[in-house]
């Protein structure tokens, strides 16, 4: 993976400072050996900005158990195991009725497909847009109109952010740019498909920017998929900054190969009367990671996060959520369930942060487990860290198996055991799925849990409906 010794490019390690270990140097070569051809390379600004999270990727390296944050999340498989940038041209060869399969179908929408972390132009379909709403490519923004993106590009990433953020920074190359002029309303979703190819040992960094203008309006959503079970690593960064009184509603699907790993994080900056909602469900990968926070930085600012999780197997699924309530009249809800069987684990920590200006704030967070199996487990720590003293704040988290009485209510109907704890299992995870607007996601995303989780069978056949 290391450039060849007779081209080697200078580590990104600062003079002084010692080296890191092996593992991470592979990284930090690649980094240096991408640099060059790296879009927007030749702008100050562009430039400056992917050094500095070099230097600082050097100093951090990947978070390990020992930092509190990261205590129940092994990385290490990461590290040990470098991943290759994906090279540009990684969508040759894939083909869009191979990709169909794998998609939501029936809804109409500004589709922008990524292959490897970079923009397919051909896979897509963008179609018409709205007067002021801009959708394409980050890396021909960053060729051709860098100063649109200066003002916010790289803002927005917490200023403490982990090894995966900063590692991000430094590979800068592509994902989708998404802006909303003032007052303007997209009214199809803007539908962002991340593909992973065949190619084993690839790592993509999707890094993608959205910016809403005052009173504009949109709804995402960004899918993960892959066209086989080969080994690779996703780390992708979103950053989103909404102006007064916009809204986003955001859909996230996570359906990598089961020998993957991904990273993600969503940072999102929140105006006066701003709306943010955001819907996750993770069914796929080996390890998967996501990092989702919300600064509420002024009067008004409403956000939503819900989350399912259903991971069975050696399978590991890890949520961390953060809602920064910085002035008053702020309002959060947060809703995550997670099923687990086999030897699957889960984290989940939601942190709310009410700041002492932010007065009256409402925020309400829940996290609810049930385990399939004696070997899963979930880890999960709702947390409340409050400095004003009128607020309406309340959390809780919930572990256990499926309810006894409940089973025997079922078995009583004539039904078996095995369909009655599938039944169960279904409704309880489904309960997260109702709360989607879009109806064509939520069917769609209805039917591959009655797949996971009723093993083919339909709750018709069992006769309740």
């Amino acid at each position: 993976m290391a450039a060849p010794s007779d081209n080697k490019q200078p580590s990104a390690t600062a003079p002084g400072v010692a080296l890191p270990p092996p593992s991470l140097e592979s990284y930090l070569d690649a980094v240096a050996a991408a640099r060059a051809g790296l879009p927007g390379q030749s702008v100050p600004w562009v430039r400056r900005l992917r050094e500095e999270a070099a230097t600082r990727f050097a100093e951090l390296g990947f978070p390990t158990t020992r930092h509190e944050d990261w205590k129940y999340t092994n990385v290490s498989a990461i590290e040990r195991h470098p991943y290759a940038p994906a090279p540009a041209g990684a969508s040759a060869g894939v083909g869009a009725a191979q990709l169909e399969t794998l998609l939501f179908t029936g809804i109409a929408a500004h589709r922008l497909v990524f292959v490897n972390g970079r923009y397919a132009p051909s896979l897509s379909g963008i179609g018409a847009l709205p007067t002021g709403v801009t959708v394409g490519g980050l890396a021909e923004m960053l060729a051709t109109q860098p100063d649109k993106l200066e003002p916010h590009l790289g803002k927005y990433v917490p200023a403490n952010a982990q090894g995966f953020a900063v590692l991000n920074t430094a590979l800068l190359v592509d994902g989708a740019y998404i802006h909303l002029a003032r007052g303007t309303a997209v009214e199809q979703p803007i539908y962002l498909v991340f593909v992973a190819t065949h190619a084993d040992a690839l790592m993509a960094s999707p890094r993608n920017l959205v910016v809403a203008e005052e009173s504009s309006q949109a709804t995402i959503i960004e899918q993960y998929v892959a066209l086989d079970e080969g080994r690779y690593f996703t780390n992708a960064i979103t950053e989103a900054v909404l102006a007064r009184n916009s809204h986003v509603e955001h859909y996230r699907f996570q359906q990598e190969s089961p020998k993957a790993h991904h990273i993600s994080g969503w940072h999102v900056h929140q105006g006066r009367d701003s709306g943010f909602t955001s819907h996750t469900v993770d069914m796929g990968g080996l390890l998967a990671r996501n990092d989702l926070n919300s600064r509420l930085d002024a009067e008004g600012a409403e956000c939503e996060f819900n989350g399912l999780y259903v991971v069975d197997g050696h399978r590991h699924v890890d949520n961390h959520t953060c809602v920064d309530h910085a002035k008053p009249h702020g309002t959060s809800r947060e809703f995550y369930k997670g099923v687990l069987d086999g030897q699957a684990r889960a984290v989940f920590n939601g942190r709310v942060v009410v700041h002492p200006d932010a007065q009256h704030t409402d925020a309400q967070q829940m996290n609810n487990n049930l385990l399939l199996s004696k070997t899963a487990e979930v880890d999960t720590k709702p947390q409340l860290e409050i400095y004003a003293d009128d607020v309406k704040c309340s959390h809780g988290a919930t572990v256990g198996s499926l309810d006894e009485d409940a089973l025997f209510y079922l078995r009583t109907r004539a039904i078996d055991e095995a369909a009655a704890r599938d039944l169960l299992t279904y409704a309880f995870a489904n309960d997260v799925l109702s709360r989607m607007k879009l109806p064509a996601i939520r069917l769609q995303l209805e039917q591959r849990l009655t797949t996971r989780l009723l093993h083919g069978r339909t709750l018709r056949e069992l006769e309740l409906i």
